[in-house]
């Protein structure tokens, strides 16, 4: 996909042209700073929690370059950059650069090989991407719900819990029962074919198997013959050219004759299996990594750059995952292929499907797709299926996600903007956080040195629809600075 070029972008033609005069400093005596927020979604939630902060933001959502000149003029303390489309954000953070040389950059890059790229190339910036920031939280969702956050590092995993009103880091080590469990899913799940041309492929390989067994057998047991001679006998039989010799047994002549027809048709059967699993794209396997768990496994409803980086670090602790898109074009499922991920291409809001799962013998599901509607569909279609199964729910900015949680316990929802939004803060203003972690309605960055600070919870906004002006919508126009209401 292509950014649009800047005489293509839709304009924001109420914010004004350059910045204003930022105060000497806060009421709590922090020094003021005038930042810059390009985005639409993901950068009202960075531009309420910088507002909250005493800070002047500049919020523009796919400016010109004409219109991005003045809004730098001044003294900018940061500029972030945050879009979830790749090229978009590269395009505008070189834009900032070449405008603005050297000021404080943060950048969301979901491709790996771009990121390090823009890193390369512009050395006062801070790439990153939600899915980043928000994986080691959903996988000590998923893993084991008192984690705040479980992460990987050079030692191992390290899990981050909340003990006596203070975080504590720990090395984790999954529970031997959980590893066993798993590791017992992993087996059971092969040679368990999926589809129907991998049920009709197996069949015909395993008629095909019994008809050698069987020949030899007879040949060996029967007949007494060597074991090596009653082999090439078999399979003969089996390639329809008839035994070596005759035996003088009219049983076995009959037998032989039998099979050689039965290998017949279990042979079309077996090509034809095997013919639709070579031409058709398969994102399941029958055996190694990409085989089915049966039991101990993750279940991952959205195969987005969340859902991709989680499925990942599940892996990396040993568990079984499946993987469920709607989506049979989806980019990302070439990728998991390469990663032996799992990925069964339906929609996971169908009961029938997620019995096919089988959820009832999985440790948890996880809904991270980038609609919250979808996600509170498939936690509702979940918790049909297993009333006790542990879901994690990704939600985003869509009210639904608090009013749906007022009604009833859809299960561990996890706020990923509000995660992201204090990452992208945190970076602009100097503190080079190395997570956020999320505990009750508090959230927790953790600086480089591993101390955590405690950090303001901005709330969704109450009005950010086409129908209607959000506050952080008419701050941006020029209105004085205020912190953000929650939705």
């Amino acid at each position: 996909m292509t950014a649009p070029s800047p005489s293509e972008q839709p304009r924001d033609t109420a914010t004004p042209a350059g910045p204003e005069p930022a105060p000497e400093s806060t009421g709590d005596g922090v020094p003021r700073a005038y930042y810059v927020v390009i985005g639409s979604d993901a950068a009202r939630r960075v531009c309420g929690s910088l507002r909250s902060a005493g800070h002047l933001v500049r919020h523009l959502r796919q400016p010109s370059d004409e219109e991005l000149r003045p809004a730098l003029d001044g003294e900018v303390a940061g500029v972030a950059v945050l879009f979830d489309d790749d090229v978009e954000s590269l395009r505008y953070a070189l834009a900032v650069e070449h405008v603005r040389p050297r000021v404080p950059l943060v950048v969301t890059v979901f491709d790996r090989t771009v990121a390090e790229q823009l890193a390369r190339m512009v050395p006062n910036c801070r790439v990153t991407s939600s899915a980043d920031v928000a994986a080691p939280v959903l996988l000590a969702a998923c893993v084991q719900p008192d984690l705040l956050a479980l992460r990987q590092t050079p030692d191992g995993p390290v899990g981050a819990r909340w003990e006596q009103g203070a975080v504590r880091l720990e090395a984790y080590r999954p529970p031997r029962s959980l590893r066993y469990r798993a590791r017992l899913g992993k087996i059971r799940g092969q040679l368990r074919p999926h589809d129907g041309s991998s049920r009709i492929m197996l069949a015909g390989l395993a008629g095909l198997f019994g008809v050698l067994l069987a020949d030899w057998i007879w040949a060996v047991t029967l007949h007494h013959r060597p074991p090596v001679e009653a082999l090439v006998e078999a399979a003969r039989t089996l390639a329809t050219v008839g035994p070596a010799t005759a035996h003088g047994s009219t049983a076995y002549l009959v037998f032989t004759s039998v099979a050689m027809l039965v290998t017949i048709v279990l042979t079309a059967v077996f090509t034809a299996g095997m013919v639709d699993r070579l031409l058709a794209p398969r994102a399941i396997g029958m055996v190694g990594s990409r085989a089915l768990p049966r039991a101990g496994h993750v279940v991952v409803v959205g195969l987005g750059q969340v859902g991709l980086r989680l499925c990942t670090r599940v892996q990396a602790l040993g568990f079984g995952v499946i993987a469920v898109e709607r989506d049979p074009a989806a980019p990302n499922l070439r990728l998991a292929k390469a990663l032996g991920i799992p990925v069964v291409v339906a929609d996971a809001r169908d009961r029938f499907v997620l019995r096919k799962l089988r959820l009832h013998t999985a440790q948890a599901m996880a809904a991270v797709a980038s609609d919250d509607l979808d996600n509170i569909a498939v936690a509702v279609a979940a918790r049909a299926v297993d009333p006790d199964l542990r879901v994690v729910v990704r939600a985003g900015d869509h009210e639904a996600i608090a009013e749906t949680r007022s009604l009833f316990s859809i299960g561990i929802v996890r706020d990923l903007a509000s995660l992201s939004a204090a990452w992208t803060t945190a970076s602009l203003t100097g503190l080079r956080p190395y997570g956020v972690l999320a505990q009750d309605s508090r959230l927790l960055v953790e600086g480089p040195s591993g101390s955590f600070s405690p950090w303001p919870y901005t709330g969704r906004c109450a009005h950010h629809q086409d129908g209607g002006r959000s506050g952080a919508e008419s701050r941006d126009r020029g209105g004085p600075p205020a912190a953000d209401t929650g939705g």
